[in-house]
């Protein structure tokens, strides 16, 4: 259980709808509409599979996405390298902490979206134009 909703707003139900974010108690949910019945589904479940599927987009480019995090943050030390690869190798234990809502709503516009089935099965997750790419 989490107690935020990594990707609220970019949660998608299989015909479309947004999902609602809905908190049973201190633990974050995604809400579905299924023919009237709200379904809560456990935020941790839906973020950790979309963190893992990212995770396997960046293993697939390791080598190109450490170096251009290295460029970004304008270091290429060995110690800054070791912290990018720590940092990809314990993606999945980002659930729970919230993403910055202009990051939310730049990812939204870019076309970064999580569909989602009533049962909260993650089903597709769609990358912006191109995807993740090396430089060719």
């Amino acid at each position: 259980m989490a107690a935020s909703a990594m990707f609220a707003g970019l949660v998608f139900d299989e015909l479309g709808n947004p999902a609602e974010v809905a908190y049973v108690g201190a633990n974050a949910c995604y809400v579905v509409d299924d023919d009237g019945f709200r379904r809560h589904i456990d935020a941790a479940l839906v973020d950790r599979a979309v963190l893992r599927f990212l995770r396997e987009q960046v293993e697939s480019q390791r080598d190109v996405a450490v170096q251009s995090m290295l460029e970004m943050m304008g270091k290429d030390d060995i110690f800054t390298k070791a912290v990018v690869e720590s940092s990809i190798n314990r993606m999945e234990e980002a659930v729970g902490n919230p993403i910055p809502e202009e990051a939310r709503q730049w990812l939204g516009m870019l076309g970064f979206r999580i569909v989602i089935d009533l049962q909260g099965n993650v089903v597709d997750i769609q990358l912006p134009a191109g995807g993740i790419e090396g430089d060719e």
